[in-house]
């Protein structure tokens, strides 16, 4: 395969990333909005909120199913365009079942196109040799903070919903279409018959386990930050309803910084340690915000949880492609669904334990819950997994061959 194709792989991957980014923040962003103009009520907008990473799941797994007849960058070239046509169906239905089977579309589709995205970074890191899977997510992180920026945008100038989605949707599906022309993901026939035989050509879920876990407990994470941030600060910290809005914002930011850098952290001192140290500042993170005696301390605890839970998911999914070489594809898409199980998990947990315990004792929970990554840290790099500078491998090596034992 010749520099430049893998070049043109890499960064039509990248805008792939990026433009999940942007149509993943423009949904979650404007949910209040999305309530109001199709009248949906408290009561129901949990179950509608669910059905999306619930059918995100299945789209997942059928993933895994379709992998084997078509090649992941056929699966994310038309998984794309679905993802970003349902969020516009969003904002221009106007009855109940409208956006109901809209967002249906959108929580399958989705499935699909987080699965084959990571398959395809997966794959392409196993061709470069070294660590590129914090660059692609860290792409997903800018595009997240734009697509924020637009809804704010919408929300501040009082746009309706189709007003501000068309233009975003008219701009980056003919870009998605184009940049899937380049795709990468079609060389690794070769290594996996040389490999398969490590594991037996099949993905044992003894083995995938533990780093189902770290993916579960990093999304718990995750989703306290994205729907208790806000309310912790003002009602527990009492702080302003202006500061209120900063941390989520500051998370991602840090979360962008953390990712544009992970990548060569990971070359320099390997996956394992980056995952450890990224662990660490994690649960210094929680601890922070649980002890805040006032806002700005809480802000800078939300702050110090970007940096550290930033490197976990990109390494995890490439956890697995070390893990079964011959399979990865398969291990992806059946990872990539205890993400929506965190995501599942993570807000009623936080929540229930706050009505009947207090929000500050809650906070401690995801701490403990992002603590045991620790446990299986072995599970990301054995110390020949190491890339770039002294741990420079041989181009064409994947991330790691075999022997990587939990």
């Amino acid at each position: 395969m010749t520099d430049a194709r893998l070049r043109h792989g890499r960064g039509s991957l990248a805008l792939s990333f990026f433009v999940q980014g942007v149509t993943f923040a423009l949904l979650v962003t404007r949910i209040p909005a999305i309530q109001d103009r199709y009248g949906i009520s408290d009561g129901l907008l949990p179950l509608f909120l669910a059905a999306v990473p619930i059918l995100a799941g299945v789209g997942s797994v059928a993933t895994e199913k379709v992998v084997a007849r078509v090649r992941p960058g056929v699966v994310l070239r038309w998984s794309q365009p679905v993802v970003l046509l349902a969020l516009l169906a969003v904002g221009a239905g106007s009855g109940l079942w409208q956006v109901a089977v809209a967002l249906g579309a959108f929580g399958l589709a989705v499935g699909a196109l987080d699965a084959s995205m990571n398959m395809l970074g997966v794959s392409l890191q196993r061709v470069y040799g070294r660590s590129i899977m914090l660059g692609f997510h860290a792409t997903y992180s800018l595009g997240g903070i734009a697509g924020a920026s637009l809804a704010w945008a919408g929300a501040h100038w009082d746009l309706p919903l189709v007003v501000s989605y068309l233009p975003v949707v008219a701009v980056l599906l003919p870009a998605a279409l184009i940049g899937s022309r380049w795709y990468v993901d079609g060389e690794r026939e070769s290594l996996v018959r040389q490999e398969q035989g490590a594991r037996g050509g099949k993905v044992a879920f003894a083995v995938l386990l533990p780093l189902c876990l770290v993916m579960t407990f990093a999304y718990i994470g995750d989703s306290t930050v994205s729907n208790w941030s806000a309310k912790y600060l003002q009602d527990v910290l009492g702080s302003s309803e202006e500061l209120a809005t900063v941390p989520y914002n500051a998370y991602m930011v840090t979360t962008l910084l953390g990712r544009a850098v992970g990548d060569l952290g990971v070359r320099r001192f390997g996956a394992a340690a980056v995952v450890r140290c990224g662990t660490v500042l994690a649960a210094g993170g929680f601890a922070v915000v649980a002890v805040a005696p006032g806002p700005w301390v809480g802000l800078a605890g939300f702050t110090l949880l970007g940096l550290g839970l930033c490197v976990i998911v990109p390494q995890t999914f490439a956890a697995a492609g070390r893990l079964f070489p011959g399979e990865s594809d398969v291990a992806v898409a059946r990872l990539n669904v205890f993400n929506y199980v965190g995501f599942l998990i993570g807000s009623p947990l936080v929540g229930a334990l706050g009505d009947t315990w207090n929000y500050r004792g809650a906070m401690l929970v995801p701490m403990a819950l992002v603590l045991v990554t620790l446990v299986y840290a072995r599970s990301f790099a054995a110390e020949s997994d190491r890339y770039g500078g002294v741990h420079e491998r041989p181009r064409t090596v994947d991330v790691g061959r075999g022997g990587n034992e939990v």
